[in-house]
């Protein structure tokens, strides 16, 4: 048992107590310090993001090796032709509370490398899900502009849902190169070209730069933890000295 009295009070709790304050404590204090810790690495990484964001605009046609995430949201052209044959529909994407697809098309580069997927943007789901929206495109020679991104990943991936359909264009729910380039019949690049908004034979794009967890609120996250271990230190006070105090 540990006595002591200050400022008037007598404050007396055993060693199990106080060693479980501590062990608390610190416990709640280490993940308030591990939040903020997290919050600095995204708010250099969205710095980085933007710094990619705002260079100078790559030359994918005779690249051979990317890195998609050392370059995401890169600016990058390409040149070479749609194949407008063979085009997939990635459903279950939701724009200002309505169902639609992201319209992903293959593009075939004319340095010879794989073929990437240039996402053409979202369209709305039409009145039945047995009616495929338009995905007309040109196939001639040309020069598309966008920016490296990874595949959209879904907030719960459902068994199956990465294996597309027989018939094109297809439906999936996840992308997956290795099972689309099987399907396709050509090598598909592990990453895509989010169409610019500017650029024609697209749909609505609205690409934005972002996190999972934006810095705010890994800062937000340590507070709670600071004023929980606070709580937890106000508690621990006021029921050692109650203790005494009642006998």
């Amino acid at each position: 048992m540990i006595k002591f009295s200050t400022m008037g009070i007598d404050f007396r709790c055993s060693f199990l107590a106080l060693i479980g304050y501590l062990l608390l404590f610190g416990l709640l204090c280490s993940l308030g310090v591990w939040q903020l810790g997290r919050g600095e690495q995204k708010t250099i990484l969205l710095a980085q993001q933007q710094d990619a964001a705002n260079a100078e605009a790559l030359d994918l046609t005779r690249q051979t090796e990317i890195d998609k995430d050392v370059l995401r949201y890169r600016p990058v052209l390409v040149s070479g032709h749609y194949d407008a044959s063979q085009q997939i529909l990635l459903d279950n994407q939701m724009l200002n509370g309505k169902p639609g697809y992201l319209v992903l098309t293959p593009f075939l580069p004319d340095g010879g490398q794989p073929g990437i997927l240039v996402n053409r943007g979202w369209v709305a789901l039409g009145a039945s899900r047995d009616v495929l929206p338009d995905l007309s495109i040109s196939m001639v020679a040309q020069q598309v502009r966008g920016r490296i991104n990874r595949f959209p990943e879904p907030g719960l991936k459902l068994k199956g849902a990465e294996i597309p359909g027989e018939t094109w264009p297809v439906r999936v729910q996840v992308l997956d190169s290795k099972l689309l380039a099987d399907k396709l019949g050509y090598a598909l690049a592990d990453y895509q070209i989010e169409l610019d908004p500017a650029q024609p034979e697209g749909y609505q794009r609205q690409w934005k730069i972002a996190v999972a967890i934006p810095p705010e609120k890994h800062r937000a996250y340590a507070v709670q933890w600071f004023g929980l271990a606070l709580t937890l230190t106000a508690l621990f006070i006021w029921i050692s000295s109650r203790k005494i105090n009642r006998g």
